[in-house]
This record gives structure tokens, sequence and C-alpha cells, in this order.
């Protein structure tokens, strides 16, 4: 391995990283999950619950079904808190 590819893995977010904040949403002033609460308002639960099922169903299906497992649990834990909040 050339010092190139090394400077190009070390760069590489982390899966926590990719699960938690990934970089592409978070373009911006305002985070996706922030905007998207704010658009759909009395909704925004049912989004959540929603994301937890897709990504519990299709985990065992895909070569990254750890990230998966690890992106239901990141929408579980904003289900818990948008509840804890009320």
């Amino acid at each position: 391995m050339n010092e190139d590819e090394l400077k190009e893995i070390i760069k590489m977010p982390s899966l926590q990283d990719m699960v938690s904040e990934p970089p592409h949403y978070n373009k911006g002033s305002v985070e996706c999950i922030d905007y998207i609460r704010q658009q759909l308002g009395s909704y925004y639960p049912a989004y959540l619950e929603g994301n937890v099922i897709k990504y519990v169903h299709r985990h065992k299906y895909k070569n990254q079904n750890i990230e998966d497992l690890k992106k239901a649990k990141w929408y579980l834990s904003k289900l818990i808190e948008f509840y804890e909040n009320l």
C-alpha cells in the first residue's frame, strides 16, 4: 500500500460516523433529520418508526447488515427521544 492509498483510508469515515452523522446528510446549515422533522410535523414519529422497520427488515438481505441494524437503532433512539420530550 502506498502513502496516497493510506491517506485515503484514514480519511474514510468510520461505520459509526456513517450511521449517526453521514457527511451527505449534513450539508448546509440544517441537518437533514431536523429538516424532516420540521416538514413532517405530527407525522415525524411515523417516519422514524417506518425507518426502524425498513432497516430491520432489509439488514438480512445486504452485505452491510450491521450498518443497517445500527441505522435502525439510530432511528429508534430518535423515536424514543421524541416521546421522552413530549
